[in-house]
């Protein structure tokens, strides 16, 4: 149903390709130098998306929308990276209905492969953040394991329309394809990167013993597989105080059943969570943002079950053509199931801070400096130390348009 659903909204966009529409992208390369463990990237237990030196092309992103009709708008999103199992695909494709009304509460709806608006952070086009190039490690995981293969409803309120200091939406969605979400928090847990999983993609991990010997499953996954044939669902809601102070609360829960899995052996995973962000003007020059995410997994059934954990509170400070921003964070991985021997506990400390400055209307240049503190228990079954600490240096140029 699903792919059929993007490829209708591909050849609709394509269709009205002549009429009002807009394309913007990004092209985003630089100097990387770490001294990172072999990254999940490279089936090892790193937590960085590299674990080498040298230049790297970070992001690739056309995002297009198309507006055939009144009230309709599609939109379609490309990534080309130059690591990763897949180089090149889709990590959007979706119709949204937003009909004009003079009613203070108006409705729209999404349909397609898009992601729910958890984030305060990741708000710029193609799903980037303005602040920060490695992403915080609740987005990490939401840019690898989860997207939104089905449909959204809302409900909606302009405060300027009503003639009120406040704003709200509330939301619910539909979905299937996302069975495989906690696979990658259980078995390698959080991280810190900004790739986004593409639209048939594989993602890594460490093949660690007791989970491709005991358990017996690969050590990758296909981030939006469907396999128990469940649908998932979550609701949502936004309030915004004088377009100043945005709080925005989310529910989710796959609905998956622990018990089904596929002819390759991935197994559904039955994941909920808490969301709730927070983002803040302090004064015209000054932003405060925080994300807290509390929630747990489960596969077998309680062959894994993980209770998971992450926060984060960032600062950022824009003064002319220039922003600063600084994020500190912490996350942690917690086993609560009958196989110990299967170690699923990790926690990981990280601090980043970013410079971007825009020289241009569509260059910019940047640099950044990421240091976390990481421990994962299985490490101790390949040999490794538990506990790792890395630093990161990203000396950035990027074009958009």
């Amino acid at each position: 149903m699903m792919p059929k659903l993007i490829s209708f909204i591909i050849g609709i966009t394509f269709s009205f390709f002549s009429l009002a529409n807009n394309l913007t992208g990004r092209i985003e390369l630089g100097l990387n130098i770490t001294n990172a463990e072999t990254s999940y990237q490279n089936s090892g237990t790193g937590i960085l998306r590299y674990n080498d030196n040298g230049i790297k092309l970070f992001q690739g992103m056309l995002e297009y929308t198309a507006r055939p009709y009144s009230g309709i708008t599609t939109t379609i999103v490309a990534n080309a990276y130059s690591d990763g199992e897949k180089r090149i695909g889709l990590t959007q494709a979706f119709v949204e209905y937003k009909p004009l009304s003079p009613n203070q509460i108006r409705f729209k709806a999404r349909a397609g492969f898009f992601y729910p608006k958890y984030s305060v952070e990741n708000t710029n086009s193609g799903w980037l953040s303005p602040y920060t190039y490695t992403q915080s490690a609740i987005n990490s995981w939401v840019g690898e394991e989860m997207r939104i293969p089905g449909f959204e409803f809302a409900a909606f309120s302009n405060g300027r329309r009503t003639r009120s200091p406040w704003s709200w939406e509330v939301n619910a969605g539909l979905f299937k394809g996302n069975d495989v979400a906690g696979t990658l928090l259980s078995w390698r847990g959080f991280s810190y990167h900004d790739r986004q999983a593409l639209h048939h993609d594989k993602v890594k991990f460490a093949p660690i013993p007791t989970v491709t010997d005991d358990i017996w499953t690969p050590a990758f996954i296909y981030p939006f597989e469907e396999i128990d044939g469940r649908w998932g669902y979550y609701v949502g809601s936004h309030l915004n105080y004088q377009r100043n102070t945005l709080f925005k609360y989310y529910y989710y829960d796959n609905n998956g059943d622990p018990s089904a899995l596929n002819d390759i052996r991935i197994y559904a995973w039955d994941t909920k969570f808490h969301s709730l962000a927070l983002s803040h003007n302090i004064n015209t020059n000054l932003r405060l943002l925080s994300q807290v995410m509390i929630g747990s997994t489960n596969m077998g059934p309680w062959v894994v079950y993980v209770d998971f954990h992450s926060a984060y509170i960032m600062l950022s400070y824009k003064f002319e053509h220039h922003r600063l921003s600084i994020r500190a964070e912490h996350s942690s991985i917690d086993e609560d199931d009958w196989m110990p021997d299967d170690q699923n506990n990790s926690s990981t400390s990280a601090i980043t801070g970013a410079w971007r400055y825009d020289y241009s209307n569509s260059i910019e240049l940047g640099a950044e400096l990421h240091f976390n503190k990481n421990q994962a228990d299985n490490r101790a079954q390949l040999g490794l130390p538990t506990q790792q600490n890395d630093a990161q240096l990203r000396l950035v140029f990027a074009y958009h348009f």
